[in-house]
């Protein structure tokens, strides 16, 4: 859909249409031939991938009766994007809409909810996810008590799959069939390898499901699993990192949720990644592509490069110059900016090239006479000149 050329009703039609970008400085950073496909979801009107989600479970809510105007109230327990995706779609429709999510999770994203009208509930960090103070449980009994109370439940509601079957699969085959071929890139006309991180499964499950049934049957579909979560089969993957924390937020479980495929078939290979993993990978998003994305996108993209460097299979499609590699990145970096690891990652990494030349010349601006002014200083990249 082009949006320069059509008026929307309302922003909801400016969910997902999300571009498919060429990382091609990544992919010649790192030796590859291929073409590197990165689906940027952080386009999406809320910001994320899971505004598709939000969207559908909404429409089909009303669509089936479950929810009513004027009387049910939309709750629901989030690591974030999806309870943005849910408060944005709840502002144009009318329904009040409380969101429930850990502590652990960014200001920004509390930010962003109540300022779309969210009511924010925050539960404790470090608690099992059977605690009767999880986000989970929380939510549930506020929907017992408050009436008209809904939990659409991303965890277990087949729209969240659903909503990647039907809009984020057919938006990468389009372009795929549309673009990918050029003049001087080659392309073998279908996706061959799929990466996504899981949290939820939704993306994984809903692609998986939409390329074994109309697309190339050879395509490998990779989930990329945080250390620390217990998702990724086989489960012996998981076992070296029992109780490992990480920063990352939004993907990883300690409990498989429903709508997580677990039939044979459809995801191929799991790969684990950490936060010093995503980062890394985030900071290459950031200064070979100019994509300021979140950390959940760092592990996607590190996932895709341990698997393109470490297996067999992962090796000769990097080497296929008409392999067509897409990795899903989930959101952007407006939800993360105040984090810490964000901080340190943007602010005390080292500097360009250019930072020793911009001091020296500033130094010499500043000496000259009449330049310099009592008590006032110049900073470049946060140190004094």
């Amino acid at each position: 859909m082009a949006y320069s050329s059509t008026i929307l009703d309302t922003a909801l039609g400016a969910v997902g249409h999300t571009p498919l970008i060429r990382l091609d400085r990544i992919a010649e950073h790192e030796g590859f031939k291929c073409n590197l496909l990165g689906k940027v979801e952080a386009t999406s009107i809320g910001g994320s991938v899971k505004d598709r989600v939000a969207k559908r479970m909404i429409e089909m809510a009303e669509e089936d009766g479950t929810l009513i105007p004027g009387k049910s109230v939309v709750i629901e327990p989030t690591s974030g994007n999806t309870g943005i995706g849910l408060a944005m779609a709840c502002a144009i429709k009318g329904y009040p809409v409380v969101i429930v999510l850990s502590q652990k999770m960014s200001i920004e994203k509390e930010t962003a909810l109540r300022a779309l009208g969210a009511e924010v509930v925050r539960t404790p960090i470090g608690i099992s996810v059977d605690s009767h103070l999880s986000h989970i449980a929380i939510a549930e009994r506020l929907r017992r008590d408050i009436p008209g109370g809904v939990i659409l439940d991303q965890y277990t509601n087949p729209n969240n799959p659903l909503s990647h079957e039907l809009t984020t699969a057919p938006e990468i085959f389009e372009a795929i069939s549309a673009a990918a071929k050029t003049s001087d890139r080659p392309s073998s006309g279908t996706m061959d390898a799929f990466f996504a991180t899981a949290g939820t499964g939704g993306t994984l499950t809903g692609v998986a499901h939409a390329v074994r049934k109309s697309q190339n049957p050879a395509c490998k579909i990779v989930g990329v699993d945080v250390k620390g979560s217990l998702l990724a089969l086989p489960a012996s993957l998981n076992t070296p990192y029992a109780n490992t924390s990480y920063l990352v937020e939004g993907i990883g479980y300690d409990e498989v949720p429903p709508v997580l495929t677990r039939e044979p078939g459809y995801i191929d290979s799991w790969v684990k990644t950490g936060d010093d993993d995503a980062f890394a990978a985030l900071t290459l998003l950031m200064r070979k592509e100019g994509l300021l994305l979140g950390g959940s996108s760092g592990s996607a993209l590190a996932g895709t490069l341990q698997w393109l460097k470490e297996t067999e299979e992962g090796r000769a499609l990097a080497l296929r110059e008409d392999a067509n590699v897409v990795v899903v990145l989930p959101d952007g970096i407006r939800n993360y900016i105040a984090k810490e690891w964000f901080q340190t990652l943007a602010l005390e990494s080292q500097g360009t090239a250019m930072s020793s030349q911009l001091a020296d010349v500033l130094k010499t601006y500043i000496a000259e006479p009449g330049v310099a002014e009592p008590e006032k200083t110049v900073l470049v990249n946060g140190a004094l000149v």
